[in-house]
């Protein structure tokens, strides 16, 4: 086997790719990441960095071309690391991410399940109703837009084809106001300046800063002006350090401190912290999907945990005997019992609680749910929350992840606590990034 070296070039042929979209090809024997590679390709490499577990290259020559590459829609890709997937048609992302779950099944989790379908979303741009734009300096002028992939280099963005076009007003109006008042952007090394993030999430713009509200008034009026269907202007007085984007004090500027978004025929009331999916059209599919999976008859008991604004308690609510959500948020779940109220639901309570505590006191008390619906972070679930579930016995458990991975991992720990793991589907509600959602049914297995 012939030891690689940086700067070296070689002709290899790309034959997968990771999560992130680079291609994958071999080369005496290594790995080798290529970012700009799909599989089938055939190219012309240098290597640009070789280390003991793993090996980079950039394409110096593409000697044959897939299919399914384009070109990209967007000037920032490549730079930008929003995206990952807008160099490939939008039915080769779905293929790769519908591969990325069953590797994982498989490779991870050692189960013979597959995920038969994708659901792909029916826009591809515009689609997300909340938006997190960083803020920065460029030439001494305040900027917009997205890290660059692995740091925290502001990547100036006036027009994301993600965002809706109120975000991306929204974040002309501030760029033109922090202008106009001088105001800094936030130096996390310096740990000065004022302005860190822009948030928006339809009908609310929230401004997360290190210091009180400053040209408040001037700041709402040129908001109202540009976004005729505002409900709410939100200051987040955020001075914790690190990439937490909303902590701290938040004060309403104008307007309300909540805002109400319509899905599968309930209205829900959203603070800014409260987490919810961002693709509405995909997320009453993913919902639909996860409550079907449920086979709800109407009598049944049902625990919802990690519930963020009770989306998936809340509409199983009309098809079982009883909810029980749990959130660690407590805006979420004020906002989760301010929706039930308000649409009529009786059957639903919510508690604030950490996911963990509330399975292990759950399982202590005797409490025995039919279903149990769990929408865990990217770092999946704890295996206490496992154990604690397993005791618990729920006839069936549905699973709804944002991270094959670890998705896979806990499917496995379910599985020697006696759940057989039977149906997944893979849904994207992210077109062009990496990510991907994946719902799995698992039934408890007799004995």
């Amino acid at each position: 086997m012939d030891e690689l070296r940086k700067n070296e070039e070689y002709t290899c042929k790309i034959t997968g790719c990771t999560s992130e979209g680079l291609g994958v090809a071999r080369i005496s024997g290594r790995a080798v990441f290529v970012p700009d590679a799909l599989p089938g390709e055939k190219c012309r490499v240098q290597l640009l960095k070789v280390g003991r577990s793993a090996v980079y290259a950039r394409v110096l020559e593409r000697l044959s071309a897939s299919p399914l590459r384009m070109v990209p829609d967007c000037p920032h890709y490549g730079r930008c690391g929003g995206c990952d997937w807008r160099h490939v048609r939008y039915e080769g992302e779905l293929e790769y991410k519908l591969q990325r779950v069953n590797d994982a099944l498989a490779r991870i989790g050692g189960l013979s399940l597959r995920a038969e379908t994708i659901l792909p979303a029916p826009e591809e741009r515009r689609y997300r109703m909340k938006a997190i734009f960083a803020v920065g300096e460029k030439d001494g002028k305040p900027v917009t837009g997205f890290f660059r992939a692995r740091s925290h280099d502001v990547i100036p963005v006036e027009d994301c084809a993600l965002q809706s076009e109120e975000a991306n007003a929204a974040a002309a109006v501030l760029r033109r106001w922090m202008a106009e008042n001088r105001l800094r952007a936030w130096d996390e090394e310096q740990r000065r300046g004022l302005v860190r993030h822009l948030f928006v999430r339809s009908g609310m713009v929230c401004v997360v800063a290190a210091g009180k509200p400053v040209a408040a008034e001037e700041l709402v009026s040129s908001l109202r002006d540009a976004l005729p269907g505002l409900k709410s202007v939100i200051w987040n007085v955020n001075r914790s350090e690190g990439n937490t984007v909303l902590a701290g004090e938040f004060i309403t500027l104008w307007g309300e401190d909540r805002v109400e978004v319509g899905l599968s025929g309930l209205r829900f009331r959203l603070s800014a912290r409260s987490f919810f999916q961002v693709n509405p059209a995909q997320a009453e599919r993913l919902y639909a999907l996860a409550v079907d999976m449920a086979a709800l008859t109407g009598g049944e008991e049902v625990v919802d945990l990690y519930c963020g604004a009770g989306a998936i308690g809340l509409l199983a609510a009309a098809r079982a005997g009883k909810v029980t959500g749990v959130e660690l948020v407590p805006a979420a779940v004020a906002d989760a019992k301010a929706t039930a109220r308000e649409n009529g639901i009786s059957n639903a309570r919510f508690l604030c609680a950490d996911a963990a505590e509330a399975a292990e006191n759950f399982a202590g008390e005797g409490i025995h749910p039919d279903v149990l619906f769990v929408d865990p972070p990217r770092k999946g679930l704890d295996p206490s929350v496992i154990g604690s579930i397993a005791v618990m016995a729920p006839e069936r458990v549905v699973y709804v992840s944002c991270d094959p991975a670890t998705l896979a991992r806990d499917l496995r720990l379910f599985e020697e606590k006696g759940y057989r793991a039977e149906k997944a589907v893979a849904v994207d509600m992210f077109p062009r990034t990496r990510h991907v959602e994946t719902i799995v049914l698992m039934s408890r297995m007799k004995d």
